[in-house]
């Protein structure tokens, strides 16, 4: 129950921020909005402002801000609709929606980096057999404290620098045990792994396991900043490569997308890690969010910005007739994408239970 609470709180936040976008930026420029509904279906509540319904409906998969004259059907003329505005004016409000959610994904970052995350010291936990570290003589509950002379801190940045070595030299790896500190000389093993991406790399290791000891780290405001838009760069630039790496084959989207029964399976995996992983979680999602609805599929946000472009290179836009069937594309390749993914993930979470219900 408390799973399903956190999901569609999440999701509701995502969906707030967006529609939210798209609804103070077209005020912005003048275009009545309608209706500013959070969620689909039956009305559970709703108030009327001055120009603007304000709804929440009872399916909280979703959302919409329905402004005046968005219809090439139902326009008028009138200057407080939609298509009275100019190219421009019309691409910044349908803009607003994705950016709103690059930039909440931005300041749950931040404000992670502020607050304070836990991360793995370099104490170890255990040792794999056959591996350097054993033979070398590193014991359970060591803490590693430089390899090569570099210092380390976490074990991320431990595991970056033996990730790094090849097998051509041993790693000098200094521990304290004991309130000593020994210096020992570890050979490394390369290994071919795998990526998030599809991408096979050689990886040096050694055989450590980590121990289950963490520290909690905060930054500066100004810091936190800083590490917070690179966080939000690197997360941009891995999902557009694993686009592209979907797109032309190099990389299966039925193990690297998930969609609603997905992410309701991981929220029930997060939220037993505390607020910042929830937080972390939400700010993944909400830049997902903005990138995927900017890809350039009518139905989509990305749909309509170029179907703007397209209107502003050749002075007029699309007849009512084109659009409408643009947009009975658009929604039958998303449901359909939709269909695909519900499918994956229920194959992937439970598939191996269903296959031995079915023996």
């Amino acid at each position: 129950m408390l799973t399903a609470v956190i999901f569609i709180a999440i999701l509701s936040v995502l969906i707030l921020v967006h529609e939210f976008g798209h609804f103070i930026m077209a005020r912005r420029v003048g275009v009545r909005v309608e209706t500013f509904s959070l969620g689909f279906g039956p009305k559970l509540l709703s108030r009327k402002g001055k120009d603007t319904e304000y709804v929440l409906c009872a399916i909280p998969f979703g959302g919409y801000v329905k402004l005046a004259g968005d219809n090439l059907e139902e326009y008028k003329g009138a200057s407080h609709e939609y298509f009275s505005k100019s190219p421009a004016k019309r691409f910044g409000i349908v803009f607003c929606g994705p950016l709103l959610n690059y930039a909440m994904g931005f300041v749950c970052f931040w404000f992670i980096f502020v607050a304070g995350y836990p991360k793995l010291t370099t104490a170890v936990g255990g040792l794999i057999d056959g591996l350097g570290a054993k033979a070398a003589g590193i014991e359970a509950g060591d803490r590693i404290v430089a390899v090569d002379g570099t210092r380390v801190e976490y074990w991320e940045d431990l595991q970056r620098l033996i990730q790094a070595k090849n097998a051509a030299s041993p790693l000098e790896v200094s521990v304290t045990r004991n309130h000593k500190t020994l210096v020992l000389s570890v050979p490394v093993q390369e290994k071919s792994v795998t990526d998030i991406l599809g991408k096979k790399h050689t990886v040096g290791l050694i055989g450590i396991i980590p121990a289950d000891d963490t520290v909690t780290v905060k930054h500066g405001p100004l810091a936190a900043f800083s590490l917070a838009w690179q966080r939000v760069w690197e997360l941009t630039d891995l999902t557009y490569e694993a686009i592209w790496r979907m797109v032309t084959g190099q990389m299966s989207m039925r193990e690297s997308v998930t969609g609603p029964l997905g992410m309701f399976y991981i929220t029930h995996k997060v939220a037993s890690l505390g607020i910042i992983a929830i937080i972390h979680f939400m700010a993944t999602i909400s830049i997902s969010l903005c990138i995927f609805n900017l890809l350039p599929i009518p139905a989509l946000d990305g749909g309509h910005l170029l179907l703007l472009a397209i209107e502003k290179i050749r002075g007029k836009g699309l007849s009512a007739k084109a659009e409408r069937v643009l947009s009975q594309i658009g929604f039958s390749f998303i449901i359909a994408l939709a269909l695909a993914v519900t499918y994956n993930d229920i194959v992937r979470i439970w598939g191996d239970k269903i296959a031995k219900m079915l023996r």
